[in-house]
């Protein structure tokens, strides 16, 4: 290679100097430097201040030609370049050249973010979110035995010690964004499978999913079980109910497990059926099964409560329950959720 890059000078400097630029990285790449080394020789090689930020840890490296650390106050990138592992965009690579860019910055930066993802890569747990399925199935499945789920979790980046929570999530937003908001600091990982996203993640705030995602949490401890329950937690969200906790449906969560046709079959089910074809009336229904309260349905319909208590009489009478009686308020409940579960 030091020949051909030879060859080429004479013939082409531009070509040689290429070459030159990837046999440079290939030979850090070999002697397995870490982020520290290989901006320090960036810089050597360049010569300008040579930078590598991981958008996961905020981890910046940035050193002076001299190798040592560049002064606090940078200069704006001349030039920069991102960092892809696993097809995410997990960092950036970039050089603070004072003139204009050099003819074979773009080769560098190009070699650099390489090289800085296979550091990445080296040194731990791949720092992206998205993950190989298949390890995420071997996680989560129930037909795991323990040995080749603790092997997968392990090669996921969690440890023994570490806690596995387990999302079940329906969204057009890209799942590394979703676990990324939800686990800002902690361990995520993510896949799709079987038609529904699936977040492993070492800690899960329920109040940072975005507008638009329905997502169901698991409780149990063990992947296995949490899977199952994250699923049926997916079941019952709805649009003001966006994210479940399994632990939140106690008791309701038996619903997931009566069968189709024997909820068809049920005569206020089949009714919530019938009535689903007014929006409004469905809309009403749920707002006072959600709220149990005439006045704060209304607040949430954004109507005067003497409307609202119209058109649960109306409603009340349609389904042939009491709306305004506990028992009543209880069947419609159950009615409209059992109906919900119906359509996955």
């Amino acid at each position: 290679m030091e020949a051909v890059a030879a060859r080429l000078s004479h013939l082409d400097p531009q070509a040689g100097g290429v070459i030159r630029v990837v046999m440079f990285y290939d030979t850090l790449m070999r002697r397995r430097v870490d982020l520290a080394a290989l901006a320090r020789a960036s810089a050597g090689l360049a010569e300008c201040v040579a930078g590598i930020r991981l958008s996961g840890t905020g981890r910046v490296v940035r050193v002076a030609p001299d190798g040592r650390p560049a002064s606090a106050s940078p200069s704006p990138a001349s030039s920069s370049a991102p960092i892809t592992l696993d097809e995410e965009e997990i960092g950036t690579v970039w050089l603070e050249r004072p003139g204009p860019p050099n003819p074979l910055d773009d080769v560098l930066l190009d070699r650099l973010a390489i090289a800085a993802a296979a550091v990445v890569e080296r040194y731990g747990p791949a720092r992206t979110t998205m993950a190989d399925p298949a390890l995420i199935e071997l996680a989560i499945s129930s037909g795991s035995d323990e040995a080749a789920r603790a092997r997968a979790l392990r090669l996921l980046g969690f440890t023994a010690d570490l806690p596995v929570h387990v999302v079940a999530v329906r969204s057009r937003l890209p799942l590394d964004r979703i676990g990324g908001l939800v686990c800002p600091a902690r361990l995520v990982k993510a896949a799709p499978l079987a038609g529904v996203g699936v977040l492993l993640a070492a800690g899960v705030d329920p109040s940072r999913f975005p507008a638009g995602v329905r997502a169901g949490i698991g409780a149990a401890s063990g992947p296995g079980r949490s899977w199952r329950e994250a699923r049926t937690a997916l079941r019952f969200t709805t649009p003001r109910r966006p994210v479940v906790h399994y632990d939140e449906l106690g008791a309701v969560a038996l619903l997931a497990q009566v069968p189709r046709e024997a909820a068809r079959d049920n005569a206020d089910v089949a009714a919530i059926a019938r009535m689903a074809g007014n929006p409004d009336d469905l809309e009403t229904l749920d707002a006072y099964c959600e709220t149990g309260s005439l006045r704060r349905a209304a607040d949430l319909l954004h109507l005067h409560h003497s409307s609202v208590a119209r058109r649960i009489e109306q409603i009340g009478k349609a389904l042939g329950v009491e709306l305004t009686e506990p028992t009543g308020l209880v069947r419609a409940r159950l009615a409209l959720t059992a109906w919900r579960l119906l359509d996955d």
